[in-house]
């Protein structure tokens, strides 16, 4: 492991409130000066701040990641990019919980709420009323704890893992060919790709042809997935090329027929990368333990490996995209 990417496991893993945010900036420009990479603080909506690390105009390709912190919820983000049902319905499942929640607290509160209000002489009729207002007010603060609520402390694989995978493309990566690779950390993902949207409509010119590849959750898994977009899918020889499968990793590179919720969705030309289990029995390939207390795993090979696909990516735009 290396050092930098140790010191963000240890010290930076909770990146959510804009003090800790400007601490961790602070380290990722300290990173890219002794690196010899140019940086900036790009402002964004609703007081985003995205940092981008090289020249987007003159780079070939772009990498990027999200650097904010989740609010740590009781239930896993659980994700199947390649089984659209399963996920569909795991989404749903969560946004009735999400409703029922309230409406079961509002009950347990209805008959000493009762008692107080037959002290007030309140009717059956205005008692309907008051609860629906209860039930509204529980239901508000569950979406705000969901969406505001306190951070998850432990967020190795998302995106902690992302993060590192950049920062370890940026030291592999040989000096002669830096000019060719820009880098941006993007902000507040997690509260509706806030950043990358920003980001995409300031540099819209440049990006609508560039190809962007975007690490979100790349630490906990065997199995690397790359979603291509459209846009994308005449660069698919050279990432099969430079994200060779080795050791016990798997590759799959797919074009259709796969959803992956993170910052590339935005870029005509993006690619999602994400590391993902596969289940023992019916092989699908999910995520689970993200948004929760559970994310703890990083595996530093994961890591390695995404970084140095990189380098071999860039080094292939390097020599005008000849195959290796």
């Amino acid at each position: 492991m290396t050092e930098t990417n140790k010191t963000i496991l240890e010290n930076y893993q909770i990146r959510k409130t804009r003090k800790q945010k400007s601490v961790f900036i602070s380290f990722l420009e300290d990173c890219a000066s002794s690196l010899g990479y140019t940086h900036k603080v790009e402002r964004a909506s609703f007081g985003s701040r995205n940092v981008v690390v090289g020249n987007i105009e003159k780079a070939e390709v772009v990498f990027s990641a999200h650097y904010d912190t989740q609010p740590v919820l009781p239930f896993p983000n659980f994700i199947t990019p390649k089984s659209l049902p399963i996920y569909l319905i795991y989404q749903l499942v969560l946004s009735l919980l999400i409703l029922l929640a309230p409406a079961l607290l509002t009950l347990a509160l209805g008959v000493p709420l009762g008692f107080l209000l037959d002290g007030f002489g309140v009717g059956v009729e205005d008692r309907y009323y008051v609860f629906y207002l209860i039930y509204c007010f529980l239901l508000w603060v569950a979406v705000i704890l969901l969406m505001f609520g306190p951070a998850n402390k432990h967020t190795a694989n998302d995106n902690t893992s992302g993060v590192t995978a950049l920062l370890e493309t940026m030291e592999k990566l040989p000096e002669n060919l830096r000019d060719k690779a820009a880098f941006v950390f993007f902000d507040n993902e997690e509260l509706g790709l806030i950043g990358s949207s920003s980001f995409y409509s300031k540099h819209k010119n440049t990006m609508k042809n560039k190809l962007l590849i975007n690490f979100d959750c790349v630490s906990d898994g065997e199995n690397m997935l790359f979603a291509v977009k459209k846009g994308a899918r005449k660069y698919v020889p050279y990432i099969e090329k430079a994200y060779e499968a080795r050791g016990g990793f798997s590759v799959e590179i797919c074009t259709r027929g796969v959803i992956y919720p993170s910052d590339q969705i935005l870029f005509p030309m993006g690619v999602g990368a994400c590391a993902l289990r596969k289940s023992k029995i019916l092989g699908i390939l999910y995520m689970n333990r993200i948004h929760t207390p559970l994310d703890t795993l990083y595996n530093e090979e994961n890591i390695s490996f995404f970084a140095d696909g990189s380098v071999k990516l860039v080094e292939a735009f390097a020599n005008n995209l000849e195959l290796f």
